[in-house]
C-alpha cells in the first residue's frame, strides 16, 4: 500500500509552486482582459487550483431544485456570493452568451466546461486514470471507504502520535480536492477534474503535467 502522507505531501508540494505562478499570471492577464467569460476564468485561477472548483460548488448551492440549470437571478447571486468582481452588464452578457436557446436558463455543466481552461486529451486521460485509481467502488465519488485498504496511514506522524485517527487523516486528504467552502468528505469526478483544471492551467508543458500526475498517483 502507498503511504498516504507521502502521497498527500507530494501532491500539495507539487501544485503549490505552480499555483503561486498561476495566480500571479492570472492577475496580470486580468488587468488587460475584456472578455467577460475570460475575466471570470482568470478571477477563478487567481484564487489557485481550487478556484473553479469553489465556483462550481457555489453554483450547486444556488441550484435549489437540483435540475442542473441556473436562471439569471441564480447566476448573478452565485457570482456575488463567490465574490467575483464583475459588473451587472458583464454578468448579463455572459449569461446571454450561454443561453443559446433564449430559454432564460443556462446549463450548469456546459457553463463550467466552457469556464475550465482548455486541456489536451492526454491531460484529461491521465486525470481520469488518477480518479479511477482512487474510486475503488466505481460509483463516481471518492470517499473514505475508497481510500481504506488502498493507502496506508500508519506512517503518518499525526497517526503515530495519536493526534489523528485513520479516518481523520483520510478526511484531511480528501479535503485537498473538495470545495474550500463546503467540505463534505466526498470528492466527485467533477470536483476532481475542476481541481486539476486549475493545476493544468499553471503548467505549460503536456509531458511535464503528465509526469507530475504519474509520480503523484503512482500510475
Amino acid at each position: 500500500m502507498v503511504q498516504l502522507h507521502y502521497l498527500a505531501a507530494g501532491i500539495m508540494a507539487g501544485t503549490s509552486r505552480h499555483d503561486r505562478a498561476m495566480m500571479v499570471n492570472a492577475k496580470k492577464q486580468l488587468s488587460v482582459s475584456t472578455d467577460p467569460t475570460e475575466r471570470l476564468r482568470l478571477q477563478c485561477l487567481a484564487r489557485g487550483s481550487s478556484g473553479i472548483k469553489g465556483l462550481s460548488r457555489t453554483f450547486k448551492i444556488m441550484d435549489d431544485d437540483n435540475n442542473r440549470t441556473l436562471d439569471l437571478k441564480e447566476f448573478m447571486k452565485g457570482l456575488n456570493d463567490y465574490g467575483v468582481q464583475i459588473t451587472k452588464e458583464e454578468a448579463i452578457a455572459m449569461f446571454e452568451s450561454f443561453d443559446r436557446d433564449n430559454s432564460g436558463f443556462i446549463d450548469f455543466d456546459e457553463f463550467l466546461l466552457a469556464l475550465r481552461p482548455p486541456m489536451s486529451n492526454a491531460r484529461k486521460e491521465v486525470i481520469m486514470q488518477a480518479f479511477r485509481k482512487l474510486d475503488k467502488t466505481g460509483d463516481g465519488v471518492i470517499t473514505i471507504e475508497d481510500l481504506q485498504g488502498v493507502y496506508n496511514v500508519k506512517c503518518h506522524p499525526k497517526y503515530q502520535n495519536g493526534e489523528w485517527t485513520e479516518e481523520q487523516i483520510f478526511r484531511k486528504f480528501l479535503d485537498n480536492f473538495d470545495s474550500p467552502y463546503e467540505k463534505d468528505g466526498q470528492v466527485t469526478k467533477e470536483e476532481f477534474v475542476n481541481y486539476y483544471c486549475g493545476v493544468s492551467a499553471s503548467i505549460d508543458n503536456d509531458v511535464y503535467f503528465i509526469l507530475i500526475m504519474k509520480n503523484a498517483w503512482n500510475l
